[in-house]
């Protein structure tokens, strides 16, 4: 089965549903039972409803994965991959240009728990090879990044770290399983943020983990159950339906960044753009092996490297709104210095080249001549 059809159809099986065509939103807390010491598939909402067992099996299909997990958000999926690999005294290595969510919780929660986080620029697999050690037990990749959209090899690095006895975990919310299937290039686990591209349309906060191995999903859904992060029916269903028109969208949004790419690359008041499609782009070559297009973001330097610049084009923009998020069918902006990023210490970014006449584009599903027309007036002296 191909992709676009598994999207509308993998995890549901409508004979169990009363026939419902679409799955049911089971909005209920608690499930009866007949009988004393009864075994039911579903008996407390925090442990499972119907709605949420149809898009974690759903997740499962698009990633090629036995096991699918969804949480109440993307930074409880990762919460909950982290503190299921790891111990006080264990490493994890992650990517160094990683969102600034992920760089939150990995120098202010799992290192005051006697986790050892290092940071490295995992572009070139043999600072993975220089970094790794005894007590490394997890990779933490992301590819392409957030913002500045670097690759890492994930099957040589995969390679590298269970060379080591490490796990690899990769936050696929940039490439979404339509572009990008990481277990199929070695990596342990698949993270999304299935608030952004997976759900679409910006209307949903939710985070899904996809596995193979069944002691690791085993250790992850402890901590799901235990910990309590997980979505409600209705956020289930709203993801569901997102899902299904992801290959169409995800399409549409490659074609509008392409031609935002390319366009941006000849503006006047632009430094430079970052994109994995343009030739120039240092990982364009992987991305043309690890992906199977470039993605629906691209982020710009402008030449005056300012806060007020950054806001000017920001407050000029008409279609593209200021916001947080991105993924949605809208095209929308972000200041990642100080939003997506705002809590990285300042020489941290400044070592990362995030910097503050710098702009984060979700490029959205409208039609092309609008979104280039809305960037050249804003972008117009």
């Amino acid at each position: 089965m191909k992709f676009a059809t598994k999207a509308v159809h993998a995890g549901f099986d409508y004979h169990q549903h009363n026939r419902a065509v679409m799955p049911p939103i089971y909005q209920t807390s608690a499930f009866a039972h007949d009988a004393v010491g009864e075994q039911l598939d579903f008996a407390y909402a925090r442990t499972g409803t119907p709605t949420r067992a149809a898009l974690e099996a759903n997740l499962a299909a698009l990633e090629d994965a036995r096991h699918g997990l969804a949480f109440a958000s993307g930074m409880a999926a990762i919460d909950a991959v982290l503190r299921a690999t790891l111990q006080p005294g264990d490493e994890v290595i992650a990517v160094a240009d990683l969102y600034g969510g992920a760089y939150r919780i990995l120098d202010k929660v799992m290192q005051p728990l006697g986790i050892k986080v290092t940071f490295a620029d995992l572009s070139d697999a043999a600072n993975l090879s220089a970094a790794i050690g005894p007590q490394t037990r997890l990779v933490w990749l992301e590819t392409p990044t957030n913002p500045l959209l670097n690759l890492v090899d994930v099957a040589a690095l995969s390679a590298i770290a269970h060379a080591h006895g490490a796990k690899v975990a990769v936050d696929n919310t940039f490439a979404t399983p339509y572009l990008q299937n990481p277990l199929q290039q070695g990596a342990d686990i698949v993270v999304h943020s299935a608030t952004k591209y997976l759900g679409g349309h910006s209307d949903v906060l939710l985070g899904l983990v996809a596995v193979n191995d069944e002691a690791l999903f085993k250790a992850i859904k402890f901590i799901q159950n235990a910990a309590g992060a997980v979505p409600g029916p209705q956020d289930c269903f709203l993801t569901l339906r997102g899902i299904k028109t992801l290959a169409l969208r995800m399409d549409r949004h490659c074609d509008n960044a392409e031609r935002v790419a390319a366009y941006l690359q000849q503006h006047p008041a632009i430094e430079k753009v970052f994109f994995p499609g343009l030739p120039e782009h240092p990982g364009h070559a992987l991305a043309r092996r690890q992906m199977r297009r470039f993605g629906g973001i691209v982020t710009i330097y402008l030449k005056d490297n300012s806060r007020e610049a950054a806001s000017h084009v920001a407050s000029r923009l008409q279609l593209f709104m200021l916001a947080e998020s991105l993924g949605g069918v809208e095209s929308l902006v972000n200041h990642s210095y100080t939003m997506s990023h705002g809590g990285m210490p300042p020489a941290q970014k400044a070592a990362l080249g995030i910097r503050e006449g710098q702009l984060r584009l979700s490029i959205g599903i409208e039609d092309i001549d609008d979104i280039l027309a809305d960037l050249a007036q804003a972008l117009a002296d």
